[in-house]
């Protein structure tokens, strides 16, 4: 009896044991699904909602200051520059002046479902208030209306500085990125535009040649310098410009063939003005300008005359499009 009361406490005790032990271990696994659960929670305290896009935009410009809706809907633009940029990042326009599109935009926007603002210098002030815009750009050429146009919608001056061309053509093409969501699209653009004129400069300059620019209209010659209208080829594009004298206006410097001659540039870089806007007679700028004067000058004998298109230089100049081609025009004639 000794015996088997002896094995029998045993037992009992092994028993009390296990039990014990297998009940620290169920306590010590709810003790870390307790703080498991406890951190999963404090994770996800901590996360921060997500930031919201902003709704609308406050733009500076040089006439005044603009608060816009992000991605505007219905827009109206009195800049051939600025719709060269909307038609090449897609976004839609709801009226243009019709009566000056360059020709690479005739096609697309000439047309009934775009409706006619005016003209660049007279804007339709009956027909965008029916249309009630959300938002209005215009350059130089609407610039005396926008007291009345912005009281019809918020508007936005982004015309070009030529004094400082590639910086406003910058902050111009920025303010159209942040107004329609497109910053990232832009930052691509005007990378792209920027090797293209490093790569122009970098000819230029081993070139070690002169220029001129000229502008023909009605069988008489202007000639354009630095931080002029058409300055940037010297400004930016870092061609050497043949007269540095040359007055610095809006309508260039009255000129002849004789000046031409006696200055004698390597390059010479002409705009027909008269073949992208009605003149009597006609365009008749290569007629003008290929005399037996310029004939003598370098920039023939080497036929380093180089005709831009004024559909590009005069007429839409300060879009990604237009920049591009501008630049893409000098890059053929300096090589």
């Amino acid at each position: 009896m000794a015996v088997l009361t002896f094995v029998l406490m045993f037992v009992l005790a092994a028993c009390g044991n296990s039990a014990s032990n297998n009940t620290n271990t169920a306590e010590g696994n709810t003790a870390e699904q307790t703080t498991a659960a406890g951190n999963a929670g404090t994770t996800e305290e901590a996360a921060e909602p997500a930031e919201e896009a902003p709704t609308e935009v406050t733009i500076k410009h040089q006439l005044g200051e603009a608060t816009v809706k992000v991605n505007p809907s219905k827009v109206v633009v009195f800049d051939n520059g600025v719709l060269d940029t909307l038609d090449k990042l897609g976004i839609p326009v709801t009226a243009v002046p019709k009566d000056s599109l360059p020709s690479y935009l005739e096609a697309k926007y000439n047309v009934d479902t775009v409706e006619n603002a005016g003209t660049l210098f007279e804007p339709d002030f009956e027909k965008l208030a029916a249309l009630q815009p959300e938002v209005i750009f215009i350059s130089g050429r609407a610039s005396e209306a926008y007291e009345e146009l912005n009281k019809i919608a918020p508007t936005i001056y982004l015309g070009v500085d030529t004094a400082r061309y590639l910086e406003s053509f910058t902050e111009n093409m920025n303010v159209i990125g942040q107004v329609f969501g497109k910053e990232a699209e832009m930052a691509t653009e005007l990378a792209a535009i920027n090797d293209k004129i490093k790569s122009v400069n970098e000819a230029a300059a081993a070139s070690g040649k002169k220029g001129l620019i000229v502008l023909t209209t009605g069988g008489k010659l202007s000639a354009y310098g630095k931080g002029s209208r058409f300055g940037i080829i010297h400004d930016v594009l870092g061609v050497a410009p043949a007269d540095d004298k040359i007055e610095s206006s809006t309508h260039g410097q009255s000129v002849t063939s004789e000046y031409i001659a006696q200055t004698n540039p390597d390059y010479l870089f002409v705009i027909d003005r008269d073949a992208v806007v009605e003149s009597e007679g006609g365009s008749k700028g290569q007629e003008v300008i290929e005399n037996d004067l310029v004939k003598n000058t370098n920039a023939y004998k080497n036929g380093a005359i180089k005709y831009l298109d004024p559909n590009y230089w005069y007429l839409s100049g300060g879009g990604l499009q237009s920049v591009m081609q501008m630049v893409t025009d000098v890059e053929a004639g300096v090589k």
